[in-house]
């Protein structure tokens, strides 16, 4: 374990001034489905994960999370893992999990820890913040056995899906990658990489704007947004534009992707120089980057529901669990919680696990109450220990 060290590094290279700190109003109106085919929208359909759609007030959740909370490490679920990125749980219990710069894929039994190589992923270009990153099952994964990833080429970032096939040897579990989506700007920097499917089975990605700042606010760029497509990657019915995956814009580095329990989406941003964002993500919406950083005093902008000093966050993953989003920090060494009621914070963020576990990448919802945290020493940005980098299971309320 990680003793009284913070190191503050992040994954961004620049950050740009901006302004103050805050929250939002919004009914998130949605479009979602529990079963078979799409629904008709619902200010308060009741589900764990959805798209969402903003505009008017937010209605009170009928379990408003307590203004404290907690959040306890039970144990370690696996360790050794190197430049973890992505997290899938599989429908048994086990996991899969990508590395980054090795580009593989690896199943970890979920009682034991013990490892299997599911296989390499060709076509990776791993440098800088590029690399093997964001994971998700196919939502009909039980039938078509689909691994979907977001990656870094030598030419772009894409999202490719693989067939899993825990039958062949270990190694050779993975089809060749079939391309469901490709021109997503690459760069050094700031290359999103965040995948998942909603509750409308659409697949939601989020990408950064590689450092070109101007790339967030041009809605023909696929720099510096939400995209939200059909698993085959065509725009998916009922997005702003029906000619375009573009969902919202105006983001600078989007990594964290999480539905609450009314469907409403929810993103974790880098900010630049002084905050840090949580969004609640409208179809359309235009969330100010480079314009603004934070909350600003332009209606034309949606401003962050809560924010953060880039020294105490850095947020990649997010997952909904207890009425609250919790937020891995990368710079900040810490979990945040964000306890909601609505669209409306219930107190202050709290920080939990600060310093004990070096960067953390990605947290994922493990049962009602229950967290996967994944720690992120061993990508030449943290000072990697014994151990380094481990899957921790998280018991929070």
């Amino acid at each position: 374990m990680k003793s009284g060290r913070c190191s503050r590094r992040r994954d961004c290279a620049v950050r740009r001034p901006a302004l103050t700190a805050v929250l939002i109003t919004a009914a998130l109106l949605l479009t979602a489905c529990s079963g078979g085919g799409d629904s008709e929208p619902s200010d308060d359909t009741g589900s764990e994960s959805g798209p969402s759609r903003s505009g008017g007030s937010a209605r009170p959740d009928s379990e408003t999370p307590p203004e404290k909370g907690s959040a306890k490490v039970t144990r370690t679920v696996t360790t050794g893992l190197k430049s973890p990125w992505g997290l899938a749980p599989l429908p048994g219990g086990d996991l899969l999990v990508s590395s980054r710069d090795e580009a593989t894929i690896t199943r970890i039994d979920e009682d034991t820890g013990k490892k299997i190589l599911l296989g390499s992923v060709p076509g990776v270009a791993s440098e800088g913040e590029g690399g093997l990153m964001g994971l998700a099952l196919s939502p009909t994964f039980g039938a078509d056995h689909q691994v979907y990833a977001y990656f870094t080429t030598e030419s772009d970032n894409r999202i490719v899906r693989m067939l899993y096939d825990e039958k062949k040897p270990k190694g050779q579990q993975l089809s060749a990658p079939d391309t469901v989506f490709k021109g997503i700007p690459k760069g050094h920097v700031h290359n999103g990489g965040r995948i998942a499917f909603g509750p409308d089975k659409m697949l939601y990605a989020g990408t950064g704007e590689t450092g070109d700042t101007g790339q967030a606010q041009d809605k023909k760029s696929l720099g510096g947004k939400i995209l939200r497509m059909t698993p085959e990657g065509e725009p998916a019915d009922g997005n702003p534009e029906s000619d375009s995956v573009v969902y919202s814009y105006g983001h600078r580095n989007v990594q964290g992707l999480a539905w609450d329990k009314k469907q409403r989406l929810w993103a974790a941003e880098f900010g630049q120089d002084t905050w840090d964002e949580l969004n609640a993500i409208g179809p359309g919406k235009n969330y100010g980057w480079p314009e603004i950083e934070g909350k600003g005093d332009d209606t034309s902008y949606v401003d962050p529901v809560a924010q953060w000093k880039t020294s105490d966050a850095s947020p990649s993953g997010i997952a909904w669990s207890k009425g609250s989003v919790w937020m891995a920090g990368l710079g900040g060494e810490r979990l945040w919680r964000i306890p909601l009621d609505g669209t409306k914070p219930v107190a202050d963020p709290e920080a939990f696990l600060e310093g004990k576990y070096g960067r953390l990448r990605t947290v994922v919802a493990a049962g009602t109450d229950k967290l996967w945290v994944v720690t992120n020493e061993t990508d030449s940005r943290g000072t990697p220990e014994k151990g380094d980098d481990r899957i921790l299971e998280v018991q929070v309320k």
